[in-house]
């Protein structure tokens, strides 16, 4: 009986991507670039959190942005409308953005000549997370009408990440969501992972998002 040969197409295609990603990391570190790379459900608060970091930094250093949806511009129009440049890679049928993409973005953005790149990835909590894009900097948004039980749901994206933002705070008076429960379980799954709560709508905590990606820059 002859035995059934296995092809492990994803495993290459992984490392091929990490590989890619790898030297994507060095290049920017080499051009003084840093790429943040921003992932979250739909709907959870990305583009909100682009423009307000946007609006904290930008007399600071020189912003630019990458937009991924399955389809669509319409975060990259909130991007440029406020003078910022951007670009939007439309993903199609892919829920991540790979290094592969990022690195097409990049070179259409023209990043050399920027500081600080915000990529804000698709809004999924699965794909994102399990896929290299390059970045520096990751970072996982988790708002409070998601509920305080998505790190259970979840691990491998808050394993994935250097931060997690806890958007939409205000919400905490009408929402069952335990900040001090959400605080222990990220624990568990990523030590080093900081937690931030705050809200763009308020402006609550935003200081200390960007005192800890000014830090996170500078090391």
């Amino acid at each position: 009986m002859s035995k059934t040969r296995i092809v492990r197409v994803r495993e290459r295609i992984d490392s091929e991507n990490e590989a890619v990603a790898s030297a994507l990391r060095a290049e920017l570190t080499r051009d003084g670039t840093i790429l943040v790379n921003i992932m979250s459900s739909p709907g959870s608060g990305k583009t909100s959190m682009i423009l307000a970091t946007i609006a904290a930094l930008r007399d600071r250093c020189r912003i630019g942005v990458i937009e991924a949806d399955l389809d669509g511009t319409v975060d990259a129009d909130k991007v440029t409308a406020v003078g910022i440049p951007a670009v939007q890679i439309e993903t199609g049928g892919f829920c991540h953005v790979d290094a592969f993409m990022t690195r097409a973005a990049l070179a259409e953005l023209g990043s050399t000549e920027l500081d600080m790149i915000l990529l804000e990835n698709v809004g999924n909590l699965i794909c994102t997370a399990q896929s290299q894009t390059g970045a520096q900097i990751n970072v996982a948004i988790l708002s409070v009408p998601e509920g305080d039980d998505k790190p259970l749901k979840y691990p491998v994206m808050f394993r994935a990440v250097d931060v997690v933002l806890l958007n939409k705070i205000d919400y905490l008076q009408i929402a069952e969501f335990d900040v001090d429960a959400v605080r222990k379980r990220i624990r568990v799954l990523n030590p080093a992972a900081a937690v931030i709560p705050l809200s763009c709508r308020t402006g609550e905590g935003l200081d200390a998002w960007i005192a800890w990606l000014e830090n996170a820059i500078r090391s």
